[in-house]
């Protein structure tokens, strides 16, 4: 569950830096194979999160926007936070962790 939420927030993340980002472009970044970047493509649009819109009109079928919704901006805002939460008790401990050892 921790890694699908990371994983979620990387997606936003690489989506709202370049939102016209192929799926391989966007695979590539964040080192996934296409098929999980899919998976979670399709779960980001299915909570909402992300619109996809095609380029019709395009000769190249295969280009798609894809779009964050203010419910996406606000997740992606949600997960940043906790993940900082995350990383600062991390931190916190490996202090407290260090200042043990070093009193010995």
């Amino acid at each position: 569950m921790e890694n699908n939420r990371e994983d979620d927030l990387d997606v936003l993340r690489k989506i709202k830096k370049n939102p016209s980002s192929s799926q391989r472009e966007l695979a590539k970044e964040l080192n996934f194979s296409l098929g999980k970047l899919n998976y979670c493509l399709k779960s980001l649009k299915n909570k909402g999160f992300i619109k996809i819109n095609n380029f019709r009109k395009n000769p190249n079928k295969l280009n798609y926007a894809y779009v964050l919704t203010p419910k996406g901006i606000a997740e992606k805002t949600k997960l940043t936070i906790a993940f900082m939460k995350r990383k600062m008790n991390e931190y916190d401990e490996l202090k407290r962790e260090i200042d043990s050892d070093e009193k010995k």
